[in-house]
């Protein structure tokens, strides 16, 4: 809901926020609308991305650890954070305030 509360403040620095869930497309749909996400949520109920991101069962729970990530429009990844525990998570004005996003 953080994400969303300050989403706006994201497009105006022309900056997309994208969701990654490990639940089934449904599932992943519900959790976006109980939420009020205006952002997207992208279903990952085999994994596959989070593991190629090296975040899956990380805190030894078989999910996906709560991780942060900044792609420039290249795809190249120019930030992350990945969580010591799952309150480990940089706030959205945190965010903002990184280097690697456009002004």
């Amino acid at each position: 809901m953080e994400l969303q509360e300050n989403y706006q403040a994201f497009k105006a620095r022309n900056v997309e926020v994208l969701a990654i869930s490990m639940d089934r497309e449904s599932d992943a749909k519900q959790m976006a609308d109980l939420a009020k996400a205006q952002y997207p949520v992208l279903p990952d109920p085999t994994g596959a991305i989070v593991r190629r991101y090296g975040v899956f069962n990380l805190l030894g729970d078989s999910v996906a650890a709560p991780a942060t990530y900044i792609v420039a429009k290249s795809g190249a990844v120019t930030w992350d954070h990945i969580p010591r525990d799952i309150a480990d998570r940089p706030t959205s004005v945190q965010l903002l305030q990184r280097p690697e996003l456009p002004k």
